[in-house]
């Protein structure tokens, strides 16, 4: 087998020296994941026809009544309880032992929708109350997040389906990505709504020119502080935000406006829950995690899967096409993928270098073989689906083509064969350029006098030539409570006096500035595709505070405050003017994402950065005082129009470039040698765009 693949693998991260020596731990990496995935498949014709956990397991309502089933080996007795047994451990509603599973059937008329019920599963020495591993719907007792007796129920879910009226969009050459929170999206202290979100923020979302909506916490999980991302339950909705049939009318909607959405999804550790969670389902630590230390995750006290585990593969496996089938999602965010990729989680790690990447003693390798194998899942079920990995190691191969991608979305109800070899990466569609953002903060803590053109060149297009990234100058992260937002951290305390249309602030007028000259070149040279946290594009000032007995459960840093961008006095409207223009140049040039950037020119000194991409020239001054009177941009021969500058009155500029001008470039000698150059006036701290005057939006 090792040799078969010898001779076929092509090198999956084009010619970049060093990489000749670890050609066998690619090897066994490729070989693990297709033994890990014909494991999972058994003699299932698809892996996607294996990975059916969620209509295995669980309660189901069939035509000779309901089927329940859990895989508990370790348990010596278990009951249904609920509304339907008056809570009590009733004979009717004992479970039947078949081999490592437990199955109850019961006549149609003994459950109801709308009931409540656990499991009681007593082991060796134990027992203990449980949710069901595939529940779809759990209720908690209140609402209240500061009760500490809060318990949580499964509920049984409706038998009618929802009637879908849009279609998925077709995937965009470019995602842009609005990354959304649905509880604290709104303008009220409290928790959000799916229903608020749908009616009063998707709006927003699409009429600001994103194509896609990446939405957070979506997962069932019992600390609403957590983020999202201590997950108690994987196959439910939060009921956080309302029931499923509201989540699925968000979706649908967002459809409807030509939004994609994609999710968070959170298989790199689960909540250590036990009630309402996985952790020592049948009283062994072991059943879906490691056992021992390796177990729990040292920084975040969470449960660390053992994806070794056949069944722990084909849980994870099913979760991922539940949520594309069951709610018609689009894609994926795959979060902490380091935690999983590495057995130390990429704690405390300083250096990243090929023997971190390429060692399966530091590395886990039944981790990469379950990432190759979802990817593999998700583009077989749905072709058109985007899965993005977030990994802040710089793991080679993430987003480059798999040898266990499935070559068509016919794979799902093909007969199974075996693909044919594409690559060594583990298949993802994109991966987050997360040192991006890094830089930025880091040059928003110096003065911008400072700052040096050529080590954020580096840091904008540095990558990996078979691999796509988004890129962002913010995202979730850097708000957190004890961080700031972008605009916070380059205005200071000029975001909260200086922002009036009526007062004048220095402050105000330079972060303005950065903000949108940060934005348009990490959007046009990053990658190839554009992501922004909610809020920021209008410069949100506040960091993200989740209500906790810390802060006497507060909800005011848990929200939105759009009536700062509403608001026509204020100044945070213009740079929501700006982030829709910058994002209507992907639809002007769609094709803009598929040419890498060409730099033209770049002046240390005077803060200058110039460069192509396709039929755009974009000049940028950084400096803060110096302005550029005819600065020399090398270009193509031809005439140039002004698509638009960051200086305009319309973005909070100060106007000092006249719009609707046209650009002609001139004859410049360099010896014998004859170039041509545009020859433009640069203001400080002003970008300009420019475009060929012949090219179509094809070009």
């Amino acid at each position: 087998m090792l040799g078969e693949l010898a001779d076929n693998l092509p090198r999956p991260f084009g010619d970049e020296p060093g990489l000749a020596s670890y050609q066998a731990v690619l090897e066994s990496r490729v070989a693990r994941a297709l033994e890990r995935g014909r494991a999972v498949q058994g003699r299932r014709r698809t892996l996607a026809a294996a990975c059916d956990w969620h209509r295995h397991y669980g309660l189901h309502l069939t035509r000779q009544g309901w089927v329940f089933r859990e895989w508990l080996p370790n348990a010596t007795a278990v009951w249904l309880v609920g509304d339907f047994t008056a809570w009590r451990r009733e004979e009717a509603f004992r479970l039947v032992r078949k081999g490592e599973e437990w199955v109850l059937r019961a006549p149609a008329e003994a459950i109801r929708p709308g009931q409540q019920y656990r499991l009681v599963v007593q082991w060796p020495g134990g027992e203990g109350e449980r949710l069901p591993s595939a529940v779809t719907h759990v209720a908690r007792s209140t609402p209240e997040l500061w009760r500490e007796d809060v318990c949580f129920n499964a509920v049984v879910e409706p038998q009618a389906g929802y009637r879908w009226r849009h279609r998925s969009p077709p995937p965009p050459t470019a995602p842009l990505i609005y990354e959304a929170h649905v509880g604290m999206a709104q303008e009220r202290e409290g928790i959000g709504t799916f229903d608020e979100f749908r009616r009063n923020v998707l709006p927003r979302i699409a009429r600001g020119g994103y194509n896609t909506v990446q939405l957070m916490g979506l997962q069932e999980h019992p600390y609403y502080a957590s983020f999202g991302y201590h997950v108690s339950n994987f196959f439910a909705v939060t009921d956080l935000f309302g029931e499923p049939e509201d989540f699925r009318r968000l979706i649908d909607d967002a459809h409807g406006l030509g939004l994609r959405v994609i999710i968070d999804l959170v298989h790199s550790h689960a909540a250590s829950n036990e009630v309402e969670g996985l952790s020592r389902m049948d009283g062994t630590p072991w059943l879906y995690f490691h056992d021992g230390p390796r177990g729990v995750h040292p920084a975040w006290g969470s449960r660390c899967f053992d994806y070794g585990k056949t069944q722990v593969l084909r849980f994870l496996l099913s979760n991922c096409r539940f949520w594309l089938e069951e709610y018609h999602l689009d894609g994926f965010r795959f979060d902490g993928i380091t935690s999983m990729l590495f057995r130390n989680h990429g704690l405390g790690q300083g250096d990243w270098n090929y023997d971190c990447y390429f060692s399966d003693d530091f590395c886990d390798p039944d981790a990469i073989a379950y990432l190759m194998l979802a990817n593999r899942l998700i583009h077989a079920i749905r072709e058109d689906a985007t899965t993005i990995a977030e990994d802040v190691s710089g793991f080679p191969g993430l987003a480059a083509s798999s040898i266990v991608s499935a070559q068509s979305g016919a794979e799902a109800v093909a007969p199974s064969a075996e693909p044919e070899p594409s690559g060594a990466g583990v298949g993802f569609d994109y991966r987050l350029a997360m040192g991006v953002t890094d830089y930025w903060f880091r040059l928003a803590d110096i003065p911008d006098e400072s700052w040096s053109m050529g080590t954020l060149w580096h840091e904008l297009t540095s990558r990996r030539e078979d691999e796509r990234v988004i890129s962002y100058v913010e995202c979730h992260d850097q708000a957190l409570v004890g961080g700031k937002t972008f605009a916070s951290t380059i205005m200071g305390e000029g975001i909260h006096f200086g922002m009036s249309v009526f007062n004048q602030s220095l402050a105000a007028d330079r972060g303005i500035a950065l903000h949108k000259m940060a934005r348009l070149i990490t959007f046009a040279s990053a990658g190839h595709g554009y992501l922004n946290f909610m809020g920021n594009e209008f410069g949100h000032p506040d960091w993200i505070d989740f209500p906790t007995a810390r802060n006497h459960w507060s909800f005011a840093y848990a929200r939105r405050q759009w009536r700062l961008v509403d608001d026509p006095t204020l100044r945070f409207r213009f740079l929501d003017a700006f982030d829709r223009r910058l994002l209507a140049l992907a639809v002007e040039q769609p094709r803009m994402f598929l040419r890498r950037p060409g730099l033209l020119c770049m002046d240390e000194g005077a803060k200058l950065v110039a460069f192509e991409r396709g039929p755009l020239v974009f000049a940028f001054n950084f400096h803060p005082e110096q302005s550029l009177e005819s600065v020399p941009i090398p270009a193509f021969p031809g005439a140039y129009r002004l698509l638009f500058n960051t200086d305009s009155e319309e973005f909070g500029g100060f106007a000092r470039i006249a719009a609707g001008q046209t650009f002609f470039t001139s004859p410049v000698r360099h010896g014998d040698h004859l170039d041509h150059a545009l020859h433009l006036y640069l203001p400080c701290r002003t970008a300009v765009v420019l475009c060929l005057n012949y090219c179509s939006e094809h070009s």
